[in-house]
């Protein structure tokens, strides 16, 4: 992996660098869109879980809302700057995985990996199934369907992400507007041109405190607050899908996020604090807002159900993220190579579907439950958000830069508050299902160890990295060619064969002597120049006689190969009209036999 810090880009009288010509990467504004809806539209559930975690406490406790969401607007300022100083640092991608890897060693960048993949997924799965709880706040016929609402919002999400990330961010662009321009209207209308809500909506809800505002309660409060944290990362995981200058564009994008989501947390929480806003039955914490700044009119419903969308499209951030966290873990030789490679456009698929198939495992799990989802969630991505400031923190002690100790500062300061963060999270949560990511984990590090370890001694069988001796030249090879009778087919490989080897020989299997004797007659009329061997199988079996003959030919050490013709349709439908014995044939050889298996296609013009 190639790592440095960002160049400044090239004038445009400079010939490109390789790659600068890319079309299909992100911009800034498309990379906000296809990347940031995680992080923004936690402004629907974050303020709403600091007043919910206040309220045990009693409503006199919802006076430290504002300064909880100061103190966790002052974390997401350090990330922000963290994340900057990731995506300089490690223009590949990865975020946590590539910090960790490089600056904290294999084991912590297993389990720095693990938690992103587990709250990857997650984030999917969490962001759907609350679009589908707002969906059926609206529309309440739907609420029976929620779980297939949100597995169908998972297949469009998977197929616009195949098409290519580009593309799914020119189709985030117009939600992502809105539901900016509409959150900030809230704010701006209801500090501007509202002394008080005009409008409010929801049953009452009695709120009878049942704890002291204690140091516990302010710090559940700013654990579960630190909700609206996750998808910070995600920009520094997916630099390589931004176009170039990559380095540049996701650093401008990371300050956009921090900078919106900054100003909606503070700006929601002043309304909070000022209105004395409190849960109330049926509508969310942010509805009640809306409706204060709104009415109840067009405007509220529109807000309504642009959230409802953008909470359904924040699981694209995913979608974003994880296949490129998943093709670094493939080139690092920890999950397979085919999460590497990617599609013209470019898209690693195998990433995409992978993502798809687990978040609809976990839907299916929990029936598409949110209140059944939100303990898992949060963990993961704190556990990164630890790795990730610990690792710049000796990076920057390692290489010592200029200024690096304010910087080192900064990404200390930022290691302590997500440490501190998480704890609580996996404290207050650990019943409730966090136990069920405490054991998540490890099993993805135990599967990441394993699958490198796999590759490890393949390479060492093989050789990789060192000189082989020379290549044996082998005389007098053997190439046999199963046959059923005379016929172009028969002809053709025959001819392949003879272009292959020094010898080559036809094998036939018969139970039927009568059969055997015509084929030998009409092999003599043709004289192809090539010996026809009729092995005799009285049980009818076609593909043991001819393994039994491989394995004597290839007795003493002699090169054999089998060259097996194939009929190939020119249409697929018919492909299940072809008998499939020389599939089978080419398995059963490959499995129980060490000599060269080739499969040779006779297309039809049918």
């Amino acid at each position: 992996m190639a790592y440095g810090l960002a160049r400044r880009q090239l004038r445009p009288k400079v010939p490109l660098r390789p790659g600068e010509g890319d079309t299909h990467g992100l911009t800034s504004l498309q990379g906000l869109a296809a990347l940031s809806l995680d992080a923004l539209s936690s402004v629907a559930y974050g303020p709403e879980a600091i007043v919910l975690a206040l309220v045990v406490a009693g409503t006199g406790a919802l006076t430290a809302t504002l300064p909880i969401t100061l103190a966790i607007t002052f974390l997401l300022a350090t990330l922000v700057v963290s994340y900057g100083q990731v995506i300089a640092v490690h223009p590949d991608g990865g975020g946590a995985y590539a910090v960790a890897k490089t600056d904290l060693g294999g084991t912590t960048s297993l389990l720095a990996a693990a938690s992103l993949v587990v709250d990857y997924v997650l984030t999917v799965a969490v962001s759907l199934a609350a679009g589908a709880d707002a969906l059926a706040s609206a529309f309440p016929s739907l609420g029976r369907d929620k779980l297939l609402v949100c597995l169908i919002g998972l297949a469009l999400l998977a197929a616009v992400n195949l098409r290519g990330v580009a593309e799914s961010a020119r189709v985030l662009m117009l939600p992502t507007l809105l539901f900016i321009v509409l959150v900030l209207g809230v704010i701006l209308v209801g500090l501007a041109l509202r002394s008080h809500p005009v409008a409010v909506v929801g049953t009452d809800h009695p709120v009878h405190a049942t704890e002291a505002l204690g140091l516990l309660v302010i710090l559940k409060a700013f654990s579960s607050g630190c909700s609206a944290l996750t998808g910070v990362e995600a920009i520094a995981n997916a630099v390589p899908t931004f176009r170039p200058p990559k380095v540049r564009r996701a650093q401008r994008t990371e300050l956009m996020l921090g900078a919106l989501l900054g100003v909606m947390l503070v700006g929601l929480a002043i309304l909070i604090h000022r209105d004395h806003v409190a849960p109330r039955g049926g509508v969310t914490v942010l509805a009640q807002l809306t409706a204060g700044a709104y009415g109840t009119g067009w405007p509220y419903y529109l807000t309504n159900l642009v959230v409802t969308l953008v909470l359904g499209l924040a699981a694209n951030t995913s979608f974003g993220g994880l296949p490129v966290l998943l093709s670094l873990l493939a080139r690092d030789h920890r999950l397979p190579h085919l999460f590497g490679l990617r599609a013209e456009r470019p898209v690693y698929r195998y990433g995409v579907v992978a993502l798809a198939l687990l978040a609809a495992l976990l839907l299916l799990a929990t029936d598409a439950d949110t209140h059944r989802l939100l303990p898992l969630f949060a963990i993961g991505v704190f556990i990164g958000f630890t790795l990730s400031q610990v690792g710049l923190v000796r990076h920057w002690a390692t290489l010592r830069p200029p200024r690096w100790r304010r910087r080192a500062l900064i990404n200390g300061t930022g290691a302590l508050l997500t440490t501190l963060a998480g704890v609580i999270l996996l404290f207050t949560k650990f019943l409730g299902g966090a136990w069920v990511v405490v054991l998540a984990v490890p099993l993805l590090m135990l599967l990441f160890a394993r699958i490198q370890r796999y590759y490890t001694a393949v390479g060492q069988e093989l050789g990789l990295g060192r000189v082989p001796e020379a290549p044996a030249r082998h005389t007098g090879s053997l190439v046999i060619v199963p046959i059923g009778e005379v016929s172009k087919l028969a002809r053709h490989a025959l001819g392949a064969a003879l272009a292959l080897g020094d010898e080559v020989v036809a094998v036939a299997v018969h139970a039927d002597p009568v059969r055997s004797r015509a084929l030998e007659a009409a092999w003599q009329r043709w004289n192809p120049g090539v010996r026809l061997d009729i092995v005799n199988s009285p049980h009818h079996s076609l593909v043991q006689p001819i393994v039994d003959y491989v394995h004597r030919a290839a007795e003493g050490g002699r090169q054999v190969a089998v060259l097996i013709p194939e009929v190939e349709p020119r249409h697929r439908r018919y492909e299940i009209l072809q008998n499939q014995r020389g599939l089978l044939l080419a398995t059963v050889l490959r499995a129980r036999t060490d000599v060269v298996v080739c499969l040779l296609p006779y297309r039809l013009k049918l």
